[in-house]
């Protein structure tokens, strides 16, 4: 029975993130240099994610609307690189996760709203 709920909500999520590819989202419109300026200031931006995870789905879509080239990691696999990352980082495996490096320090946002506003202050 377990596994037969973890097929099926594995299934939906997959189902929703196909979804939501297929649905557009409206891009911000910058110029060939403001885009520049801004792909350059998300290099040191990471989402830590699942791809099922309807929170992360929103989180990429907001990603997506803003225009802003972020590096998607894979944290689902366990014993994966990414999820023993997070883990030992972190301090734990919570996704929708945005790992934000500046220099020598590095920060660890969770919750996919404090995320999106994140993201929208940044680069909206």
């Amino acid at each position: 029975m377990k596994l037969l709920l973890k097929a099926f909500r594995n299934g939906l999520g997959a189902l929703i993130a196909l979804i939501s590819r297929l649905i557009p989202v409206k891009k911000v419109k910058r110029s060939a240099q403001e885009q520049e300026a801004v792909n350059n200031k998300a290099k040191n931006i990471e989402l830590y994610q699942f791809f099922a995870c309807p929170f992360c789905i929103m989180s990429r879509r907001v990603i997506r609307s803003l225009n802003i080239k972020i590096v998607t990691r894979d944290a689902q696999t366990r014993g994966g690189a990414y999820r023993e990352e997070m883990m030992k980082e972190a301090g734990k495996v919570q996704v929708p996760c945005l790992k934000i490096t500046d220099g020598d320090t590095v920060s660890w946002m969770f919750e996919s709203a404090d995320i999106k506003t994140y993201l929208e202050k940044e680069f909206g």
